[in-house]
């Protein structure tokens, strides 16, 4: 009997993935346990194990579909018997349905199969499709082999809609709104226009959005949709926390870490955290309720090839910062080689954003939902501040500007985006004034080791 493999529950809200890579071919015998399908989600790249030991009798995905949880991928063991399921017959790519002109069903055959009952047989592509048309595929006409739907049967069903059909889609959208309607303090669902025709405006490319940057999209657009940002910025003078860390860079190297600047922030983040508990929280807008988190899991926004990605350091309060700093190594490369897992890039509390290496004299960043703060840092640079003057006892400037004197510092730009639903301007402003008295006082700092 046929066994349908379908994609598993990865966890932590991930519903779908991006079919990178499919390792197997229709009719090969796999081992139990071997990598059969690599699967990208919001999170990180996933290798899935075949959880037979069997043939493989039919693919029903292809590298660039996007699969949901419960969506079958691969079918093992002969024809598919399961009336639950799909059809057995393997997705056509994109060309075999364009090609493809099998006979057209008479009109009464036509109504029978618009009014059909079950799964109806598409590939994914062709599903999402017709989600983004906003077509049922329960009632469009199948030209495909095996009466598969095909992307063409879903546009011509979409641009035939009468409007008793465009009524009900309107209804059935309304009701999905309704549904989503969360209590005040969660920003509501808007309709979105339709783009300008850019095509009869001249020459234009289109390119997929796909992989990291998809996940990107959706994560930034999820977050400024529902987040009220508010950004506040500042210098910390790190001069001291340099030369301290210019001292120990190759003994920490030499251990196969690296003691980068982000390593102290995180440091001085956890520590502010502790006397500011609202910054390391979640609002539950449902029941209206602030969510305050006692770990201290540090987000790290990585720059790769691939795209942004967001390692996490766990329980970062209680490593010393040696270990921050060899594990925040490790945990970049996996990330940029693409090596990182799933545990790896979940469960943060916070995020910390560096852009430095890169320059830039500040920036807002996005806050990684559902969380309440990021922490940006931007270039430390040298430059001059005013310092006051000692003078001896009983002496004093005889014009103020006499009682200061310009000395070079570095100082590095910060910003903290913060949730203003759960903190205010004063208070964002006293968070950041701690992480920078932390920075700019390396003692302070490690008296909280």
């Amino acid at each position: 009997m046929a066994k349908a493999f379908k994609l598993p529950d990865l966890g932590e809200g991930i519903h779908e993935g991006e079919v990178l890579d499919v390792k197997v071919t229709s009719g090969q015998q796999v081992d139990e346990d071997e990598v059969i399908l690599e699967i990208e989600t919001d999170k990180a790249a996933v290798e899935i194990p075949s959880p037979y030991s069997d043939v493989v009798t039919d693919i029903r995905v292809e590298p660039g579909d996007v699969v949901h949880v419960g969506d079958v991928m691969v079918v093992f063991g002969g024809v598919d018997e399961n009336p639950a399921e799909e059809a057995p017959e393997a997705v056509a790519d994109e060309a075999t349905e364009s090609a493809s002109e099998p006979e057209s069903p008479s009109p009464g055959e036509a109504d029978a199969e618009s009014h059909r009952e079950g799964p109806v047989p598409a590939a994914p592509s062709t599903r999402r499709l017709a989600r983004e048309l906003g077509v049922d595929l329960q009632k469009v006409t199948p030209s495909g082999p095996g009466g598969r739907v095909t992307k063409e049967d879903v546009r011509t069903h979409a641009e035939g809609q009468d409007a008793g059909d465009e009524d009900a889609a309107a209804v059935e959208a309304e009701r999905v709104r309704s549904e989503r309607k969360l209590s005040g303090v969660s920003p509501q669902v808007v309709d979105v226009p339709p783009l300008p025709d850019y095509d009869s405006l001249g020459l234009v490319e289109r390119m997929p959005l796909r992989s990291v940057r998809r996940a990107t999209a959706k994560q930034m657009a999820l977050a400024w949709s529902q987040i009220p940002h508010v950004s506040t910025q500042d210098l910390a003078d790190i001069t001291e926390l340099e030369k301290l860390r210019q001292r120990h860079r190759n003994e920490i190297r030499d251990q196969d870490g690296a003691l980068t600047l982000t390593v102290f922030a995180v440091k001085a983040l956890v520590a502010t955290l502790q006397e500011f508990p609202k910054f390391n929280a979640t609002l539950d807008a449902r029941s209206e309720e602030i969510i305050l988190k006692r770990t201290y899991n540090v987000g790290i926004a990585v720059d790769s090839e691939r795209g942004l990605l967001v390692p996490v350091l766990k329980d970062a309060d209680q490593k010393s910062i040696l270990e921050l700093a060899i594990e925040l190594k490790a945990l970049a490369e996996r990330a940029r080689g693409g090596k990182a897992d799933l545990q790896d890039m979940q469960g943060g509390t916070i995020t910390i954003t560096n852009v430095g290496a890169l320059g830039g004299v500040g920036f807002t960043p996005i806050i990684n939902y559902p969380e309440a703060a990021i922490l940006g840092m931007a270039r430390a640079r040298v430059q001059p501040v005013a310092k006051a003057v000692e003078f001896p006892e009983g002496a004093a400037p005889t014009v103020w500007e006499d009682g200061y004197e310009f000395v070079p510092r570095l100082m590095l730009p910060l910003v903290l985006s913060f949730d203003h639903r759960i903190n205010d301007g004063a208070e964002a402003q006293r968070f950041l004034n701690h992480v920078i008295k932390l920075l700019e006082n390396p003692e302070q700092l490690f008296l909280r080791l």
